[in-house]
């Protein structure tokens, strides 16, 4: 199973995840960064600067695998108000 970092840019600064996860391909690395940047803005809150943040996604070799922006999993987000009828 291939191993995939979710490496942190917040402006010029970048927080390296040093472990990674092993995981079945890009697609689930993809829903995997989504829920972490969910939780951090759960609990640090919608802060400017990391509203610009985004999640860069490496392979094994160093390679971008994908970037996700911070703003990009908030679009995505159900509307928590709105009622079903």
């Amino acid at each position: 199973m291939p191993k995939y970092f979710f490496n942190t840019r917040i402006g010029d600064e970048l927080i390296v995840d040093p472990d990674g996860e092993d995981l079945r391909n890009p697609d689930r690395a993809w829903e995997v960064a989504r829920q972490m940047i969910l939780e951090v803005v759960k609990s640090e809150g919608a802060q400017p600067a990391l509203l610009e943040a985004v999640i860069e996604v490496t392979d094994d070799d160093g390679e971008i695998v994908l970037e996700f922006p911070f703003t990009e999993a908030l679009l995505d987000m159900p509307d928590q108000s709105a009622t079903r009828h």
